[in-house]
């Protein structure tokens, strides 16, 4: 099999972080990208989740609501015993 190189652009603090990350494990960048490679071709598909994981929003409204009440006390009521909490929500 013949062998080929394959240049590319790296952020430079992404590429020291890898680095490190891949040696911490035994390896180096060539190894992790032939690694990373062979299982997308093998799997037939990229080996991990690519995903816009962006709060709709509800979502957001519901961080903002949280952050308000953890800002402002008398918003909520703290609990530090789950049992009494359910009991209250449950009435």
């Amino acid at each position: 099999m013949a062998i080929t190189n394959v240049t590319m652009r790296m952020d430079e603090e992404l590429k020291a972080q890898l680095q490190e990350l891949v040696s911490n494990l035994g390896m180096d960048m060539t190894t992790f990208f032939t690694l990373s490679a062979k299982q997308a071709v093998r799997e037939q598909r990229i080996p991990f989740d690519i995903t816009m994981r962006i709060p709709n929003a509800e979502t957001l409204e519901a961080i903002a609501e949280v952050k308000a009440m953890k800002n402002d006390e008398t918003l909520g009521k703290k609990y530090t015993d789950v049992d009494e909490m359910m009991r209250e929500i449950l009435k």
